[in-house]
């Protein structure tokens, strides 16, 4: 994802799909990408995401006017003035409904959770409407289409036994694609992110 836009940065259309999420580092992303080479290989057909959009999602937000934007980036850079990194590693992966292809997260999940929670109480007490879906850990990787109906359970297998090395979680993401109607994967640019804290000890 591109790096955080200032607030006099190119105008914003009307509407933005839009939610938070955090983004694992470039040698996650790497590590995840090379165990992945053999599902790329057989499945070229299927919607893959660019790598550079992998995130884990902590609350989708659904379609909102750009108006909202400013009072929602100072609400989330309150929120992750301080607030501690998370421990997290990429890991195994699997499917929903053979439909959407994912790698499981594992790590320090009950910070994760809470830190979803937190980000879904500030959104709801600034007055935004949106569906609060239960939290799933994990990281969209491809979706199927109708020519490959094989493709994602497939992927899901080229990942048992993946174990990506843990990571600290750098950044706090808001997370912007315009709505599109068509068969091509969504593209994504940060409109804020924030550091969270990582231990001076992380190494």
């Amino acid at each position: 994802m591109d790096e955080h836009l200032p607030l006099d940065g190119p105008p914003a259309p009307p509407t933005l799909r839009v939610f938070v999420a955090l983004a694992p580092p470039d040698a996650a992303k790497d590590e995840l990408a090379r165990a992945l080479r053999p599902a790329y290989a057989a499945h070229p057909r299927l919607r893959w995401n660019r790598i550079e959009d992998w995130h884990i999602t902590l609350a989708f937000l659904g379609e909102l006017p750009s108006t909202a934007l400013p009072l929602l980036r100072a609400a989330l850079a309150a929120l992750a003035a301080g607030q501690p990194a998370l421990r997290l590693g990429l890991h195994g992966g699997g499917h929903f409904d053979g439909r959407l292809l994912w790698s499981g997260v594992s790590g320090d999940l009950d910070g994760l959770h809470r830190l979803a929670a937190e980000v879904r109480a500030l959104v709801r007490a600034h007055g935004l409407d949106y569906r609060d879906r239960p939290l799933h850990p994990h990281l969209t990787l491809a979706r199927a289409r109708r020519d490959d109906p094989t493709g994602v359970p497939s992927g899901a297998t080229t990942l048992t036994g993946f174990t990506g090395h843990p990571w600290w979680t750098p950044r706090l993401h808001l997370v912007g694609s315009t709505p599109v109607r068509g068969p091509e994967p969504l593209r994504y640019r940060d409109l804020a992110s924030w550091p969270l804290a990582v231990p001076a000890n992380s190494g």
